[in-house]
C-alpha cells in the first residue's frame, strides 16, 4: 500500500475537519458550489460528478472484462462471492441498520435522521468493492487472476441489480421514496459511464503500448490522481454538511455501529463458506474481502444524487470510508493467521 492508502482514515479525518471549517467560513462559496447541478433537477453536483470520475475511471481501467471468460474455472469461490453480495449483504445491512437507528439509537437521534442513516448504509451495502479489493488480495497473497473475475462480474451484476435493490430496500426500510429518475441517472453517470470510459482506455492504451507498460508504468501514475479526488470530494462534502454535523460528531460513532457489525458478519460468512466448501485459500481471502468491503466511491455519489450532498445519507457513506482501511486491514490479518484452515492454499 502506498501512503495515502495506509493512512487513509487519517487523511479523512483532516479533510472532513477542513471541509466543515470551509463551510463555516465561507459559506457563501459553499452554497454557490452546492448548487452547481449536471441537469436541471438532477439533483447529480456537478463538481462531485467529476472528481467522482476522477476516481472511478482508473479503478475501472484496472478491471479487465476479457477475463469473464475463465469464469467457468473453480466456480465454488465465485459462487459464494455473489451469493454473499448480493443475496445476503444488502438485506442484513438493511435490518441492521433498521434495529439499531430505528431502536437502539432512537433516544439519540430523531425519525427524519434514522431514515436518512438506514438509508446511507443502505447504499453503501450494495456496492460491493471493486478497486480496493486488489490492495487486499495482494496483502492475502491472493489469486490475482482470480480476484480480476471476480470484480469483473460483480462490476457487471452491479449494473443490472444496483437501483432496483437501493429502490426496494429503501422504500422498505427507510420509509423514503427513491426517485426511480435520479436513480436512473446516477447508475449511468457513476456506473455507466465510468465503466465504459475505463474499458475503452484500457483497450487503447493496451493496444498501443502493451499490457506490462499499463500495468506496471501507466497506472501507477493514476493513483495519486484518483485519492486527490477522494480527498477533495470528501471536503466538499463536509462543507456541504458543515451546519449539519456541527455538534453532531457523535451520530459519526452511532453510524459506525451497524457498518462495522455488517462487515464482520459478511466477512465470517463469506469465509465461512469457503472453508465450508473447500475453497483454495488464495480464493478464499480475496473472495471474501470482496463482500466485507465496499465501493464506497460509487455509494457516497448515490447517496448524494438521491438525497443531496448535506444529507444524512451522504453523511453515512463517508462514515464507511472514514473506517474502510483499519477496519479491512485487521480483516487481512485474521485471512493470514488463518491460512492454516486451507491445507492446500498455495495449490493452483
Amino acid at each position: 500500500m502506498n501512503l495515502f492508502e495506509r493512512y487513509l482514515t487519517l487523511w479523512v479525518a483532516l479533510c472532513m475537519g477542513l471541509g466543515i471549517l470551509l463551510g463555516k467560513l465561507a459559506p457563501g462559496t459553499v452554497d454557490w458550489l452546492r448548487r452547481l447541478e449536471i441537469g436541471e433537477g438532477s439533483q447529480i453536483n456537478g463538481p462531485i460528478a467529476v472528481l467522482i470520475w476522477l476516481m472511478i475511471v482508473p479503478m475501472m481501467m484496472k478491471v479487465d472484462f476479457a477475463a469473464i471468460r475463465r469464469v467457468g474455472e473453480r466456480p465454488r469461490g465465485l459462487l459464494i462471492t455473489l451469493f454473499v453480495n448480493w443475496v445476503v449483504k444488502p438485506f442484513t445491512m438493511a435490518f441492521l441498520a433498521w434495529v439499531f437507528f430505528r431502536f437502539v439509537f432512537a433516544a439519540w437521534i430523531t425519525e427524519a435522521e434514522a431514515s436518512q442513516y438506514i438509508a446511507g448504509c443502505i447504499i453503501l451495502a450494495a456496492a460491493p468493492c471493486s478497486a480496493m479489493v486488489f490492495v487486499w488480495s495482494y496483502l492475502t497473497e491472493g489469486d490475482a487472476a482470480y480476484t480480476l473475475v471476480q470484480v469483473s462480474v460483480n462490476d457487471l451484476l452491479m449494473l443490472a441489480l444496483f437501483a432496483p435493490i437501493i429502490r426496494y430496500l429503501v422504500s422498505g426500510a427507510a420509509s423514503l421514496e427513491v426517485p426511480w429518475q435520479i436513480l436512473v441517472y446516477s447508475v449511468i453517470v457513476f456506473i455507466v459511464i465510468p465503466l465504459v470510459a475505463g474499458v475503452l482506455l484500457r483497450n487503447w492504451f493496451v493496444s498501443r503500448r502493451g499490457l506490462t507498460w499499463f500495468d506496471e508504468t501507466l497506472m501507477p501514475r493514476f493513483a495519486p490522481v484518483s485519492m486527490a479526488a477522494l480527498l477533495l470530494t470528501l471536503v466538499l462534502i463536509f462543507g456541504f454538511q458543515a451546519d449539519n454535523i456541527t455538534g453532531k460528531f457523535s451520530h459519526v460513532l452511532l453510524i459506525a455501529v451497524p457498518i462495522l457489525l455488517q462487515v464482520y458478519f459478511i466477512f465470517a460468512l463469506g469465509y465461512g463458506l469457503m472453508v465450508w466448501f473447500k475453497v483454495q485459500y488464495n480464493v478464499a481471502a480475496p473472495g471474501s474481502l470482496i463482500g466485507a468491503s465496499n465501493f464506497f466511491e460509487i455509494a457516497l455519489a448515490t447517496a448524494i444524487a438521491l438525497f443531496g450532498p448535506e444529507s444524512g445519507a451522504a453523511l453515512a457513506t463517508v462514515v464507511g470510508v472514514l473506517i474502510e482501511v483499519p477496519v479491512m486491514l485487521s480483516i487481512c490479518v485474521m485471512c493470514n493467521r488463518t491460512r492454516h484452515w486451507f491445507p492446500d492454499y498455495q495449490s493452483e
